[in-house]
């Protein structure tokens, strides 16, 4: 299949969208973490509990995703993955004020896999407030047309400990369902294979229920929420699974650190890199 010719004349322009930024989410998601509430600005890439789309129930798909969406590519069966991700922190946002968010679509481009034909798929947002530009990201998103490997159960999953690390930061966690719940909540992700275990063992292939790629990004930078951040670049390498113990690791690295997500079945499901202010 010809990915590239169904999106020859797609060309979606910029969107425009405003968040007060209440505390409201932020002191949710620390609770989540365990943390108490925050005092000060937004940690990065927590602005992903704001702007969040809710469309009507009629318009998901199957899956829990948006069957449309302006950033979606018009390819048949789309089958979504978050990839990665770059962030640049100018200056952090600010709770209670209002921001504006502006995205962008960015690179197209189809890539030959092992498994066919992939479309990346880059979404550009800056974030500004008071007419000051804050924040910008830019997020790397995979789409296939039909089926792929994960289906016929190829991943098993393992609930054993985390390898033991000499890394300088450290941070464990066992997923479940009650964690997944309330991230997906919080974000507004009605994506079924985070809570749906019949529909993602059965429909999609998966051992388990599959935490979020997202998730997985902020537990790593859970290590350095004391540091300011003035760059990140993240990616997601492998999928991680309700009942699996992970451990966020970091080691310092020229200006910043290095951080990745290790469990007993690989030592990398996400990494990033961080470059401290």
């Amino acid at each position: 299949m010809d990915l590239a010719g169904y999106v020859t004349d797609w060309h979606p322009g910029p969107v425009r969208a405003t968040d007060e930024l209440p505390p409201g989410p932020a002191g949710a998601l620390a609770a989540v973490f365990d943390q108490a509430p925050l005092d000060g600005p937004l940690p990065p890439l927590w602005h992903w509990l704001y702007f969040l789309d809710w469309p009507a129930q009629a318009e998901l798909g199957d899956d829990g995703h948006p069957r449309d969406g302006h950033f979606l590519p018009p390819i048949p069966d789309r089958r979504r993955m978050f990839a990665g991700g770059r962030l640049e922190v100018r200056r952090p946002l600010e709770l209670g004020k209002t921001a504006e968010k502006v995205s962008t679509l960015g690179e197209v481009a189809v890539k030959q896999g092992r498994t066919g034909e992939m479309m990346f798929v880059t979404v550009r947002s800056e974030f500004s407030q008071g007419g000051e530009l804050r924040v910008v990201e830019e997020q790397d998103i995979v789409y296939r047309s039909g089926e792929d490997e994960r289906r016929g159960g190829m991943l098993q999953l393992d609930s054993a400990d985390a390898p033991e690390s000499d890394a300088a930061w450290q941070l464990g966690k066992r997923p479940d369902s009650r964690l997944l719940f309330r991230y997906s909540a919080l974000t507004a992700n009605a994506h079924r294979i985070h809570y749906d275990e019949p529909y993602v063992t059965g429909v999609e292939g998966y051992p388990g229920l599959v935490v979020h790629g997202p998730l997985l990004v902020m537990l790593m930078l859970e290590l350095v929420r004391d540091r300011s951040v003035r760059s990140l670049s993240y990616r997601l390498r492998k999928p991680l699974f309700a009942g699996e113990h992970l451990r966020a690791l970091g080691d310092p690295a020229g200006e910043g650190v290095t951080l990745r997500i290790a469990s007993a079945r690989d030592e990398r499901h996400a990494t990033a890199e961080v470059r401290f202010a």
